[in-house]
């Protein structure tokens, strides 16, 4: 019995050590991320010194995709998920930030109309039309088979995702081609809609109280979606 035993245990250490040289030890990758720091701040200071805006831009673009890749925020994911595994905690995230947002950019507006100045982003209140769904429809359709929207595709293209490559390349394509017809469309398709500024209908508290109503509203489902899916799953 102890020769067996003792085989035994030989045979654990064995497959233990074989194991543990298998395994590669892992390089640091600190020097990376200092040198990747110092050539990101490099070319902010290059830029800046040629136009201050171009080198605002370049630090504001790194950060928000660092913070995009952390988080793993994606509006694809917000509206997939909910349907593919039934998780919806992205989806009430991006809830969240459009509740903030309401908020902030509302009061942005308001501070303008009562200064009596131009209310800034007026030019984004466009018409919506039955074109205005097919668009969606089939951007949406696009964004779960390429994986990604357009913040979603660039933060997967930084981590080396070669597909992500492609879906930019057509991504581009696509956008080229969508500008140049852009007139077209306008004239032909969302002009025949109706633009719609909730403050010119509902007042400035009433729009910003609806909204809100109705974000809180689709929150409150997606938290009831995720808890029946997970009710079921147990």
């Amino acid at each position: 019995m102890t020769e067996v035993g003792n085989s035994e245990t030989s045979i654990r250490r064995t497959g233990t050590s074989a194991r543990t040289r298998a395994r590669k030890p892992k390089k640091s990758q600190i020097p990376y991320g200092i040198l990747t720091v110092a050539i990101v701040l490099a070319i902010g200071i290059f830029l800046g010194n040629n136009s201050p805006a171009l080198g605002l831009f370049w630090i504001t673009g790194t950060c928000f995709g660092f913070i995009l890749q952390k988080s793993r925020f994606c509006f694809t994911a917000s509206m997939r998920d909910p349907a593919l595994t039934g998780s919806t905690s992205v989806t009430r995230a991006v809830l969240i930030a459009f509740a903030i947002t309401t908020i902030g950019f509302t009061a942005i507006k308001y501070g303008a109309f009562i200064k009596g100045l131009p209310i800034p982003g007026q030019s984004y209140v466009v018409p919506v039309s039955f074109s205005t769904v097919v668009g969606a429809f089939m951007f949406g359709i696009g964004m779960v088979i390429a994986g990604g929207c357009a913040s979603g595709t660039l933060m997967r293209v930084g981590e080396g995702f070669t597909m992500q490559i492609l879906s930019l390349v057509f991504f581009v394509v696509g956008s080229l081609w969508g500008a140049h017809d852009f007139g077209w469309w306008k004239l032909n398709f969302i002009l025949k809609g109706k633009a719609v500024f909730l403050p010119d209908i509902f007042g400035w508290f009433g729009a910003v109280a609806i909204q809100l109503l109705v974000i809180a509203a689709l929150y409150i489902a997606a938290d009831k979606w995720e808890n029946r899916n997970q009710e079921s799953e147990e």
